[in-house]
């Protein structure tokens, strides 16, 4: 097969990608294009740099590899420059590029997909009262694949950017769990219109349906439900854990419903989680509960559940611990909304090497091996 007929690299699609940012600068006073620092900062937070300082001495050390996918005619911009720009360039162009990126690298990869916020909890600035970041982020957990983000307002919530997120992604054909703060209605119409299912928990925040499925489930006839149990032991505790699905739900908002109530679309399957614990002397017993407009089976729903709760572990925790996401301190302008879209373009990339490292350490390796680093952009888009 010739070359022009495979899929370009990661790293082309990425190039192509940056160049189409509209730089609102004007052209005569442009002496470090924005491709080619957007370029160089992925590159090197790709390469175990969590800051500018670092970002620009990697570069300088580098220049030779930079040099071979972009000019770079007068070099690296300084720090205080650098920060500047990053501070200065509008996060909803740079999410957008992204995401097109994401769509076009990893097309059909959105089969389960969660939906969850993190708070970066340092890049608060209390004296222009300005409070700290939160982006609610679209993951793909079977492929491990962040999809998109969407800044929270500070006087707004996720249930306000969530419906924009939806929009924003091909969820064709997957099952999108979010938590129980996403379990209206409105979200679940949003999903279904996004050609997807939904997976949604149900807690207090809705009292009323939330004490039904807890009183179905109390008194369920066995027949009635389809079950799977799953156990997992590890460092002195032992977690077994009960899945229920029941298709029986032609009950729910029925005539005790107010009058134009609305109810959850396509609504197909009620089903519970019965968690118990033991830890030593020590033994807790939790039920937790959901709907979804897919007719799961047992088994689907247990791994969708349990995948949900990679959001956490593949992403939240890796961009706190291994990309010190929690620790950095930006706070001018828009550099904390950016700089995380730019972690989630490395956290792409790394996660793709063909290898079993963790990632900590390919980006310990990619900062010192550029054959390494360009291993991992330079991998087809499919």
């Amino acid at each position: 097969m010739d070359d022009w007929s495979l899929p370009k690299p990661r790293l082309a699609l990425l190039l192509d990608h940056f160049a189409r940012i509209e730089d609102v600068r004007e052209p005569w006073r442009v002496v470090y294009p924005l491709s080619e620092v957007l370029f160089l900062v992925v590159c090197a937070t790709v390469a175990n740099c969590d800051d500018y300082e670092d970002i620009v001495d990697w570069g300088e050390a580098n220049l030779d590899f930079l040099r071979g996918f972009a000019e770079f005619y007068h070099g690296l911009p300084c720090v205080d420059w650098l920060r500047s720009l990053m501070n200065r360039l509008d996060p909803d162009l740079f999410s957008s590029c992204f995401r097109a990126w994401v769509a076009e690298c990893w097309p059909g990869r959105a089969d389960l997909v969660a939906i969850d916020g993190k708070t970066s909890r340092r890049s608060h600035d209390r004296k222009a009262g300005k409070g700290a970041l939160h982006l609610v982020s679209a993951f793909a957990t079977n492929s491990k694949l962040v999809l998109g983000q969407e800044a929270v307002d500070a006087k707004e919530n996720e249930i306000v950017v969530i419906p924009t997120l939806l929009k924003q992604l091909d969820l064709e054909d997957a099952l999108v769990s979010i938590d129980a703060i996403a379990c209206n209605p409105t979200i679940a119409a949003g999903i279904i219109e996004a050609g997807a299912d939904y997976l949604l928990s149900v807690k207090e925040n809705q009292p009323t349906l939330h004490a039904e499925v807890e009183s179905y489930f109390a008194t369920a006839p066995e027949q009635e439900l389809i079950t799977v149990q799953t156990l997992d032991k590890a460092h002195g505790r032992l977690e077994i854990r009960d899945h229920k699905v029941s298709k029986s739900i032609d009950w729910i908002g029925s005539d005790r419903a107010f009058p134009g109530a609305r109810r959850f679309p396509n609504l197909a399957v009620i089903a519970m989680v019965e968690a118990q614990t033991e830890r030593r002397d020590k033994t807790s017993l939790e039920r937790r509960y959901y709907i979804s407009s897919r007719t799961l089976s047992a088994e689907d729903f247990a791994q969708a559940v349990r995948s949900h709760w990679a959001i956490e572990n593949s992403l939240h925790w890796v961009l706190d611990v291994t990309f010190k996401e929690d620790l950095s301190r930006l706070r001018a302008g828009h550099g904390a909304r950016n700089m995380a879209v730019v972690r989630h373009f490395a956290l792409n990339l790394v996660r793709q090497a063909n290898d079993k490292r963790a990632i900590k350490r390919r980006r310990k390796v990619a900062s010192w091996n550029p054959q390494y680093l360009l291993e991992m952009l330079n991998l087809r888009s499919r």
